[in-house]
């Protein structure tokens, strides 16, 4: 196989076992499911992840990084928003799923929380960087601290994705948004 075609093959593995962590939890994403999801043997799952637990931590940091970038170009904010935007398709679903299985595992698994937080901080790292930008850019109000302002958009967006995961309706948001967006800004 072509190095494309192994890319290729790794972006199904993910797709397919974001899909089968959001709608099963990690426990009951057994291989025969994952193998189901994506549409492949275990010989080739299992090529390209040591594990299960390796299989959903690349699926998570798939997602972080998506998230990372997104934060680093348009803000957190916008995270929310294109979550807003796109919450009725699959793809949405199986992130969620993959987010609230990320929460329940932190709280339960102390060995998975300590390898989650390196990856975590990433995240926060980008998201502290465009805060800091936007505040030099005089875009961000400046009576408050950084870390007060990032800490308060973090649990807007744990909020959304909460309150997106339990099925409650997206077409209302964008007004709240709006207002989160608004309690960050610098008063024109």
């Amino acid at each position: 196989m072509s190095q494309d075609q192994l890319d290729a093959r790794r972006q199904q593995i993910l797709a397919g076992a974001r899909a089968c962590f959001a709608r099963h939890g990690y426990e009951g994403a057994t291989v025969r499911r994952l193998e189901e999801e994506t549409g492949l043997s275990r010989g080739a799952i299992f090529h390209h992840f040591r594990d299960k637990e390796s299989l959903f931590l690349a699926v998570a940091e798939d997602d972080a990084a998506t998230m990372a970038a997104t934060v680093a170009r348009d803000g957190l904010v916008q995270v929310m928003r294109d979550l807003v935007a796109r919450a009725s398709e699959p793809e949405v679903a199986g992130w969620l799923g993959t987010q609230l299985e990320v929460s329940r595992r932190l709280r339960t698994d102390p060995e998975f929380a300590q390898r989650w937080a390196e990856r975590s901080e990433a995240v926060a790292r980008t998201a502290r960087e465009r805060l800091e930008r936007q505040r030099e850019a005089g875009v961000l109000r400046s009576d408050v601290d950084i870390a007060v302002l990032q800490r308060f958009l973090e649990l807007a967006y744990d909020g959304l994705v909460l309150h997106l995961a339990m099925g409650r309706p997206a077409d209302d948001l964008e007004p709240v948004l709006d207002l989160v967006e608004a309690a960050v800004r610098a008063q024109q």
